[in-house]
């Protein structure tokens, strides 16, 4: 079955890349060749090391390019210092960067950060509601006064506060896939970052009707949302080079499907029974099985395939009337074995501009 295409105004889309963290002065190497490659911007994930510092060491080293963590995790940071921090990597971005929040899982942020979790959906709302209410209190314009279920702000002496910058607020993005989470973000959030695993008919189906309601119950409009989509992309000339990403993306679609909460993906398309079977070989270790559990119609739904010169019009096709951002998932990997893939990334962002 073919979904209807979504209806939702988008300026031309940007293309940007996803970025882990590294030493610095590789990452600063690394944010200069995106920018001399003509691409838009770089999105940092939190993992092993800080979103933040790969930032602000990117914008130093590239200041023409947006920025965004993808995500940052929330929880075991005060609303106050993330509003901190987010404050002045707008200020050295010169008004480019983009504030991604998102839950993280609750082993990692119990057992791993040792702070609560429960209950995320809420306790999400109420820290990105906190971190906007801090950013009229940093230019003086309003007292800070935010009371909630989890947070209660109020003291926020001059000499504690950052002061004004001559750029716009941050705004704040956050992760979102399930009904209530999409609905939040459409009513509280100014973007969404949406999950890698990921069918158009999902973005058709689920995403955009879920924030639309959650904007409109808002008073918001749905085309105010700027949407953060990463792709997994199979770009290659001959079968052989297709053939290595093809192979990295079945391995990273089943390991995001092998999640139980993501069985849905699957199901939407008729692939039922595939988490499960993902998840048993998971336990058992089989990662080549959990590959081989993704077949090439899977493939066509979740990834984009195509040549370089078609890779452009191949993105516009799938994402047109949804996505604001494209970000390529594999494109550091891709860096890393052949360093001239970032031109050919640059002339598809030129031609989807």
């Amino acid at each position: 079955m073919t979904s209807a295409p979504a209806t939702r105004q988008t300026p031309n889309m940007e293309l940007h890349v996803m970025a882990a963290g590294r030493k610095l002065p590789d990452v600063q190497r690394y944010a200069t060749a995106v920018e001399d490659a003509g691409l838009d911007g770089m999105v940092f994930v939190e993992s092993g090391r800080t979103a933040y510092l790969s930032v602000a060491a990117a914008a130093l080293a590239a200041p023409s390019l947006e920025y965004s963590t993808g995500i940052a995790v929330a929880f075991p940071r005060s609303p106050m210092v993330t509003a901190k921090v987010a404050w002045e990597l707008q200020d050295v971005t010169q008004g480019r960067f983009r504030l991604g929040l998102g839950t993280q899982v609750r082993a990692h942020i119990e057992r791993r950060y040792g702070v609560e979790f429960d209950p995320p959906g809420p306790r999400i709302r109420e820290y990105i509601e906190a971190v906007k209410s801090i950013f009229p209190a940093f230019r003086g314009e309003e007292k800070l006064a935010f009371d909630g279920d989890y947070h209660e702000l109020s003291l926020l002496p001059a000499m504690w506060s950052p002061g004004a910058i001559e750029f716009d607020d941050p705004p704040v993005d956050v992760a979102a896939v399930g009904p209530w989470m999409v609905r939040m973000a459409g009513a509280v959030a100014d973007g969404v970052h949406v999950h890698p695993f990921h069918s158009r008919r999902y973005l058709d189906e689920r995403l955009l009707p879920g924030l639309r309601d959650g904007a409109d119950g808002a008073g918001r409009s749905v085309d105010d949302l700027t949407l953060s989509v990463p792709v997994f992309t199979i770009v290659g000339d001959t079968e052989e080079e297709r053939a290595q990403w093809r192979e990295r993306a079945r391995f990273q679609i089943g390991f995001y499907g092998s999640t139980k909460n993501y069985a849905f993906m699957f199901d939407m398309l008729g692939f039922d029974g595939t988490s499960a079977a993902l998840n048993e070989k998971l336990k058992a270790g089989d990662l080549p099985g959990m590959a081989a559990c993704i077949t090439d119609e899977m493939l066509e739904a979740f990834a984009v395939e195509s040549t370089w010169d078609g890779l452009g019009d191949a993105l516009g096709n799938k994402y047109d009337g949804i996505a604001d951002r494209l970000i390529l998932y594999f494109a550091e990997d891709l860096y890393a074995a052949d360093p001239s893939t970032l031109e050919k990334f640059g002339r598809v962002a030129a031609a989807l501009r």
